[in-house]
């Protein structure tokens, strides 16, 4: 399917809301008749408080787009990309619904817009967030209960050069003060990524390219079952659920390794994925003498993964290479915090605590191969304990906010049974923030911050096993990284319908990737993590304005960084924008146009190529007052998006060049009888800790 179907679709979509618009009201009203009632959809309302951005949904053109990805999509500041996503300028985002952590991406899809009350996006989080954290997105849903049963359905149809399909089924019943809800989703997805790879250097004195192909297949199929209960009574809430995540993948690359201008040989990698994980989660928060609110939240996780690799060559004699792996993690976690009037504002205090295990058990089954890539036995044990505190108030037309966080953490890493003295380290650390607001009034506002945070390195990256990825390529972690000890200042400000945001960071330990020589008796590249020192500065002007029914929302920014490594620089900005459009029609329609691009330049040792337009686009329509919504959207139109980049490190230039294949199109239908959000009010014990498991 090509650009000229999907822009046939989208344009017969387009005329015939269009048509319908102008066979009803003026443009300059979003009215509808209700039991004799006129309800006027006004714009969404996005300001900021304090040093947080807060959109309203209800009654706005976002609240029939169809889930909560769509209406994050629209916002300011915020992007979505492959139902993934991200804030501008900020990595280490968290998610939270109804003060619940989002474990689960799928839980996006899941939420209606129509369910959805405000959004806020905390810009400086606090000392009750992870110190990793750079920018917190608060959900919360609309309080809509009805007693007795409602249902929930939801199937997404997805076709890129693969089909994908998504289902989730809802069902929960409430009696009096107790709710109880379980809820399953199947997601069959598969998806195609093709490039190359080209390695240039200088080995034994002379030039040399070592290359590759890719043509990745990667069908999987994922399925969640969840179940609990909550209860609410006068000021007191509690509840608890369980959920068991199966997953199946089979990965298959077809493609070619060459090295100078010898015959390219052909080879297929065949990787075979079983995992499944178990989570158990509990919550119970008491309201008492009027102000005092109490909170605790436990977590139990426990996961595990079987993989096995099969590298061959079928038309040559170069043997065949077989690996396999099994990863096992559990996590233990508890939080506890009391939030009071404290000085005329407000305190919250707490304390966290997590252990945390997680053991890889790599074979490498070819002997040969075996010599430079051995088998290994890692075992990571970790156990954190940290008390929190942070304080606001207002002062007038002045806020500020302050806390500190320390933590204490017991590393322990084991390889092959034995201890490793030098990895194993006990660490304390003392992580402050703080930050000032001002208001000159209600369209204009000003914000500084400043933060500091010690941020640790995913396990998947501490682990020493090596892995295969060709004759003379090699892939694996690094079990000597550093921690991260990174310092943040922030400048924010609003004025009417602008938004400007300046970060600068200096990050000292951070980690990159780097390619370089192996030591091995043949011609070996390894890639791998590296600590680096970074300072970064990016700057965003948002601008959004609604135009009646047209909701424009556009975004130009840069990112500039210094870094130096191995005497090579890599310094240059990338700039980007993007333009978000949201029509809003008569009859329940609803478009969506969105255009993005960005320019070369370096993030850490990448330097990514030029995108400069993208677009995506949707045409929705409600049904059944409202029950029914199906929407068409369409990504990638013009097949312009790539994910092109160099790499020049330690004497080896490397040039990628791929495409994961975003040009596609999805059907999505939504069905709701009596729809609810679930009242569960827990949050993760140990967020950073999931995330780096």
């Amino acid at each position: 399917m090509n650009a000229k179907v999907f822009i046939t679709i989208l344009t017969a979509i387009l005329s015939t809301g269009i048509s319908m618009a102008q066979n009803q009201q003026p443009t300059d009203s979003l009215t509808r008749e209700l039991q004799e009632v006129v309800v006027t959809a006004r714009q969404p309302a996005t300001k900021l408080v304090g040093s947080t951005l807060v959109s309203t949904i209800p009654g706005t053109n976002l609240a029939g787009l169809g889930n909560a990805l769509d209406v994050l999509a629209q916002l300011p500041l915020i992007n979505v990309q492959d139902n993934t996503v991200g804030v501008i300028g900020k990595k280490d985002i968290e998610i939270y619904i109804d003060g619940r952590p989002m474990r689960d991406g799928q839980e996006l899809l899941q939420l209606l817009s129509s369910n959805m009350k405000k959004v806020e996006l905390l810009m400086a989080p606090g000392a009750a967030y992870e110190s990793t954290t750079g920018a917190v997105l608060k959900i919360t849903t609309r309080r809509n209960f009805v007693q007795g049963l409602s249902v929930t359905d939801q199937l997404q149809l997805q076709r890129h050069r693969k089909w994908s399909v998504m289902d989730y089924l809802a069902m929960g019943y409430r009696c009096g003060n107790w709710e109880l809800f379980v809820n399953g989703t199947v997601n069959h997805n598969n998806t195609l990524t093709t490039g190359t790879t080209t390695n240039t250097l200088v080995y034994n004195g002379r030039k040399t390219v070592v290359g590759s192909s890719q043509h990745n297949s990667y069908p999987t199929v994922a399925g969640t079952v969840k179940s609990g209960f909550d209860y609410t009574g006068g000021a007191q809430s509690f509840g608890a659920y369980y959920r068991y995540n199966p997953e199946r993948g089979d990965f298959g690359n077809s493609g070619t390794e060459w090295l100078d201008n010898n015959p390219a040989l052909y080879r297929d990698i065949d990787k075979r994925i079983r995992s499944h994980s178990h989570l158990a989660s509990l919550y119970y928060e008491n309201t008492f003498a009027e102000k005092y609110m109490l909170h605790f939240d436990g977590d139990f996780r426990q996961s595990n993964t079987d993989n096995s690799v099969a590298t061959t060559y079928p038309q040559s004699s170069t043997p065949d290479v077989y690996s396999t792996e099994k990863r096992s993690s559990t996590l233990w976690a508890g939080k506890l915090y009391l939030g009071f009037p404290l000085w005329k504002g407000d305190l919250t205090a707490g304390t966290q605590g997590s252990h945390t295990q997680t053991t890889l058990d790599f074979r490498m089954l070819n002997s040969r191969i075996g010599q430079y890539i051995p088998s290994s036995l890692t075992d990571a044990r970790q156990t954190s304990a940290a008390v929190f505190a942070s304080w606001s108030r207002m002062f007038g037309k002045f806020s500020l906010s302050a806390g500190a966080r320390y933590e204490y953490v017991d590393y322990d890493f084991k390889a092959d049974g034995k201890r490793d003295e030098v990895l194993s380290r006990r660490d304390h650390m003392l992580t402050p923030d703080i930050s000032l607001g001002y208001s000159f009034n209600d369209e204009s506002h000003m914000g500084l911050s400043y933060k500091m945070a010690t941020v640790k390195p995913p396990y998947s990256q501490l682990t020493g096993s090596l892995n295969y990825t060709g004759i003379h390529e090699i892939e694996g972690g690094n079990p000597g990284l550093r921690d991260e000890r990174m310092h943040d200042i922030q400048l924010y400000a609003t004025w009417k319908g602008f938004i400007f945001q300046a970060d600068f960071t200096r990050a000292l330990d951070t980690y990159a990737f780097v390619k370089q020589l192996y030591p091995a008796d043949n011609l070996q590249l390894i890639m791998c993590p590296e600590n680096i020192d970074v300072s970064a500065l990016s700057m965003y002007l948002v601008w959004s304005q609604p135009v009646r029914r047209w909701t424009p929302n556009v975004t130009v920014g840069m990112y500039r960084q210094w870094l130096i490594l191995d005497n090579n620089r890599y310094n240059k900005p990338v700039f980007s924008y993007c333009f978000d459009n949201t029509l809003s029609l008569p009859r329940g329609w609803m478009i969506t146009a969105n255009i993005s691009g960005s320019t070369r330049g370096d993030m850490h040792t990448n330097r990514f190529g030029t995108t400069w337009f993208t677009m995506d686009a949707s045409a929705g329509k409600t049904f059944l007052d409202k029950s029914l919504t199906v929407k068409l959207s369409a990504t990638d139109i013009f097949n312009t998006s790539n994910n092109d980049w160099t790499m020049n490190t330690y004497g080896i230039f490397v040039d990628k060049r791929q495409s994961y294949n975003r040009r596609g199109v999805s059907l999505n239908i939504i069905y709701n009888f009596q729809p609810r959000k679930s009242r569960y009010k827990g949050s993760p014990a140990a967020e950073a800790e999931m995330k780096r498991l």
